[in-house]
């Protein structure tokens, strides 16, 4: 924790930013500093300013009203001839301008603020400093789009220049009701859920990109037990238990190289709604989070491009306007880790293919991994938008993502050198039709197709006991949504809808010695029915939404009903309430048959209920939760409860005496999620706190009870982010207790009704391993290389203290010694990673 003082320092010294020292400092001292700070030079007669000693003006003050503060502590004068500034001592007193600086409430400057007095109007400059004609004034009116409106005196303190602060304007409750949620680009919205812009993004430690899945483990209440964007656990639930969308599209595969990197482009998202609880009803198959990605826009917009690269790949984005009525975007995206090896895919390789086959599963040591190993990435995106009329949007948008892993393993007999090549092949191809339309002031119509296509395929050839064994799991998904909105009345709106989806899922294992082989096909065909009402009057204290979701699924002849609804009231200025709860359900899940299944790396296959031994998942939660913003700070209070039924434990990673069992239950989750935030002088601070107890319930597992394996009881996040002009700095970092694991009841193997050596275990997940801590840093810098083109460099570094973080145990037979043997699972050692983009 110890580590986590230079935030508190951060923090707390908010109110003691920029405060004057209370010794007066030499003027010579005071025109040095200001030279560091605001890259100018001073040129003086030393036996003029000699004399002078003063209060050093703040920090926080443009240039030009410093040489102002100066001007009337001294009586002298200065000329200001581009970066060089003349100091002088005038024959007759100068009188000071009638000056001022508009900031906003974080003490940055507003750039092309409007003052208007007398009747006449300018702009403030890059610096938010504005200066006023000799002339009589009374009040001056100062504005900016998105701030609320002021008028000042007009005279200046103290004969310095005045400083003038809008605060941001109030929005309605269906707009963004929290800005700069920990981080430039991420917000709060009204309905409780929260909104990332890639383009609009700040900055957060560790990353150089708007990686969103990586950006939304900051969230309070989101995380990862393994570091992995594969494998996101939402107040304790489980990866699959999350819903993720893009255009439409459902996504079974998020992650690149196998879950270190989103498969999300970071180029092309415009918009990423996460929901918590209090889901609409128009988002079904999760018991968790629904993550909602949309790269259309209502416009068509200009053409714009940028090309990228880091330290694992290069990346390409192009927007074309072919007309006023139609343009289209495309995105490419494709590792070199096949070609080039940088410190990044190194350490990457060794997280990610640690205690598997590709690093010999049975003597758990690296494989050399030039000659060994080839492993690539690529992903692409083709989006259209066509206007037809005034009133109606057609969009197209097909998605394409890979990864690719082939290695060869060899050995050297009395005879000959044998080799085999195992790999590992993981894809999805998935495509989107959408109709809008508004209809007029009141009515507006949405229809969507969709269609997507999952596969990860295994090949895994052993050198040992040439056996060769294949295994396929494939998804082919495909539906169709319907919904309506009408606006009854000013303050409500009805939302309604239809939902068809059919789903086929297929699971292949083939082996050859001995030779067996196995083909299990399923498909599920549901129908839901939407209905949903929104109120949101205009004086924006209350906020209402409630709606119900018809679920029908054929196969199963189930028909069943989930309410959801969120209700925030701002009961006092700065102050609000909210209240959310929701039932959900989902078909399809994921589960681990044996922890070497598609190469021990992407072991998890999607799998269908059937409503046996596979049950359909149900979830209930409930959340109430409070925040306070007001001057800068901001405070967020959420507790909940959350239930999930039908939970089975091949889905829940056992790797002890439950993981060839298969036995169904429910897990219960109770927590509390804190977040505190404070914004000053371009400073960003914020940390959280979430607490959780998670815990199983399984028929026939004893005991009744026990820790989830994704049970982090304590999770403390939080950093230290400062944004000025083109410079952007983040320094921060996460600790959490270790999550559960079962160790063994005794030291040495014991036999079961066969003869063969097995491990007693004690009670399952009866220990924890140890605290969680790493910080992480980043820097960001732009350079604008023309009216329309910049480049951006990045540099990151995870694991700053090189901490090695075990994130995983679990135990197995020695097949040298017949012993007992543990084996750690560690989190990333020390990476570094450099970006350099180019936009125009």
């Amino acid at each position: 924790m110890r580590h986590f003082s230079i935030l508190f320092v951060f923090f707390f010294g908010a109110r003691s930013y920029g405060q004057i020292e209370q010794n007066s400092v030499e003027l010579k001292v005071i025109l040095q500093n200001l030279e560091k700070q605001h890259h100018v030079r001073f040129s003086y007669n030393e036996g003029e300013i000699s004399a002078h000693h003063i209060f050093p003006p703040p920090e926080n003050m443009p240039l030009s009203a410093k040489l102002v503060y100066i001007q009337n502590r001294t009586l002298l004068g200065f000329m200001r001839i581009k970066k060089y500034i003349v100091v002088y001592r005038p024959q007759k007193p100068v009188i000071a301008p009638l000056c001022g600086y508009v900031t906003d409430e974080m003490g940055m400057p507003i750039n092309n603020a409007i003052v208007q007095y007398n009747g006449k109007k300018l702009a403030t400059g890059a610096d938010g400093y504005f200066e006023l004609p000799p002339d009589n004034y009374k009040d001056i009116y100062v504005a900016h789009d998105g701030y609320i409106q002021t008028f000042v005196a007009a005279q200046n303190p103290d004969g310095d220049c005045q400083k003038i602060t809008l605060v941001l304007e109030p929005v309605q409750m269906e707009e963004l009701v929290t800005e700069r949620f920990i981080a430039t680009g991420i917000s709060k919205k009204a309905d409780g859920s929260y909104t990332i812009q890639p383009k609009k993004f700040g900055i957060l430690p560790g990353l150089i990109e708007p990686d969103v899945l990586q950006a939304m483990q900051q969230l309070p209440g989101i995380t990862s037990v393994d570091e992995t964007v594969s494998n996101i656990n939402v107040r304790g639930g489980t990866h699959d238990q999350n819903l993720f969308m893009w255009n439409g599209i459902r996504l079974f595969q998020t992650g690149h190289f196998f879950g270190l990197i989103s498969a999300l482009n970071p180029n092309l998202a415009h918009n990423i709604r996460i929901v918590k609880n209090g889901t609409p009803a128009f988002y079904g198959e999760s018991v968790s989070s629904a993550i909602d990605i949309s790269s259309r826009l209502n416009d068509i917009g200009e053409n714009s491009g940028s090309v990228s690269s880091n330290m694992i790949g290069a990346d390409a984005y192009a927007k074309f306007k072919i007309n006023e009525k139609a343009g289209f975007e495309v995105t490419a995206r494709r590792s070199f880790t096949d070609v080039l090896d940088f410190p990044t895919y190194t350490n990457y390789s060794k997280r990610i293919f640690q205690n598997t086959v590709v690093t010999a599963l049975e003597g758990n040591g690296d494989v050399n991994y030039k000659s060994d190993k080839e492993f690539y990435f690529y992903d692409f995106t083709v989006g259209y938008h066509q206007k037809i009329g005034k009133r109606h949007d057609l969009y197209a948008d097909v998605i394409g993502i890979n990864n690719s892993l082939d290695f060869t393993q060899g050995t050297i007999t009395s005879s000959n050198v044998v080799t085999q090549n195992s790999n590992l092949d993981q894809h999805t191809l998935g495509g989107s039709i959408s109709w809008r339309t508004v209809w007029n002031d009141r009515h507006s119509s949405d229809v969507n197709v969709y269609g997507s296509y999952y596969k990860v395929d295994g090949r895994n050839a052993s050198i040992e006991y040439e056996q060769v064994t294949e295994q396929e799991n494939n998804i082919l998904d495909a539906g169709v949504k319907l919904s309506h909105h009408y606006n009854f009345m000013p303050e409500l709106t009805l939302h309604g809808g239809y939902q068809f989806n059919e789903i086929g899922i297929e699971n292949t294992d083939r082996v050859n010695q001995p030779q067996y082989s196995r083909e299990v096909k399923e498909v599920l065909r549901s129908h839901a029915l939407i209905a949903e009402a929104e109120y949101k009057p205009e004086n924006s204290l209350l906020y209402g939404r409630a709606g119900i979701r018809g679920n029908y699924i054929e196969q199963l002849g189930r028909l069943y009903a989930e309410p959801r609804f969120q209700v925030g009231y701002a009961f006092a200025p700065g102050w609000k309430l909210e209240v959310m709860g929701e039932q959900k359900s989902q078909s399809a899940s994921q589960v681990v048959e044996l922890q070497g299944d598609f190469l021990g790396i992407e072991k998890r296959r999607w799998i269908l209920a059937n409503d046996n031994d596979i049950p359909l998942q149900r979830s209930n939660q409930l959340s109430a939760g409070i925040t306070f913003k007001q001057h800068g700070w901001l405070f967020t209070l959420d507790n909940f409860y959350k239930r999930v039924r039908g939970i089975t434990t091949l889905g829940q990673a056992f790797q002890d005496q439950l993981e060839q069992v298969q036995a169904t239950g429910n897990y219960t989750v109770i927590g509390s999620e804190f977040l505190v935030q404070k914004q000053f002088y371009g400073f960003n601070t914020w940390l959280s706190y979430t607490f959780t107890n998670n815990n199983y319930r399984f028929k026939g597992v004893e005991p009744k009870h026990f820790p989830s394996s994704f049970e982090i009881s304590h999770l403390v996040k939080g950093a230290v982010s400062y944004e000025f002009n083109n410079l952007k700095l983040s320094l921060g970092g996460k600790w959490f207790t270790g999550r559960p694991y079962t160790p063994p009841l005794l030291s040495i193997p014991t036999t079961d009704n066969n003869g063969q050596p097995v491990i007693a275990y004690d009670y399952p997940n009866s220990e924890n391993l140890g605290n969680f801590l790493e910080v992480d840093f980043s820097a960001l810098y732009t350079l604008q290389l023309s009216e329309k083109a910049h480049m951006q460099v990045g540099l990151s570094l995870i694991n700053v203290l090189d901490r090695r973080n075990i994130i995983n145990r679990y135990y197995r037979i020695n097949n040298t010694n017949g012993g007992i043997e543990m084996v750690n699972t560690y989190a990333l050692q020390r990476t570094p990673n450099a970006m350099i983009k180019i936009s125009f």
